[in-house]
């Protein structure tokens, strides 16, 4: 059981540390940003990273559990997984922590195209984690079009 708890667990501790580093920026700066009329309210934020970290930490499992392990198969599709892994933890520090709003869409444009990758890499292996990543690709799309909305506008100042 350690295995299948541990990866479930992993995606949860950078959102976590993310979350508990930037969390004082959220209720003054972040409220103060002009955002669309369909901006997610922050209540929802919690519980929606929750839901997707668990199942994309659980869809790892499963492709590295269906790889053998570490084995050299396992290279490209968690290598994929943890770059976008790593990409995913590194936003919430570059939009809140350095308020750079324009290195954040960098940020998640990228990780839009390695959570797409990760996803086509695991299909072949196993269906049922590929589909456990579609709502994270959802909430991904959302993110970034709110990412590039809120970067539009809200001139960064010089």
């Amino acid at each position: 059981w350690a295995h299948p708890v541990g990866f479930t667990v992993l995606p949860h501790v950078g959102g976590f540390l993310g979350w508990f580093i930037n969390r004082k920026e959220i209720p003054g700066w972040y409220e103060k940003l002009k955002k669309p009329s369909w901006c997610p309210s922050r209540k929802i934020f919690p519980v929606a990273w929750t839901v997707l970290y668990t199942g994309m930490g659980y869809a790892s499992y499963l492709i590295w559990n269906d790889l053998g392990g570490c084995s050299s198969k396992a290279i490209i599709p968690l290598g994929l997984y943890g770059a976008q892994l790593a990409l995913n933890w590194a936003w919430p520090p570059l939009f809140f922590g350095a308020r750079n709003l324009k290195m954040a869409l960098i940020d998640i444009l990228c990780l839009d195209g390695l959570a797409v990758g990760t996803v086509c890499s695991w299909y072949r292996i196993n269906k049922v984690a590929a589909m456990l990543m579609v709502p994270y690709l959802g909430w991904l799309a959302m993110a970034t079009c709110l990412t590039i909305r809120i970067w539009k506008d809200n001139p960064e100042q010089k």
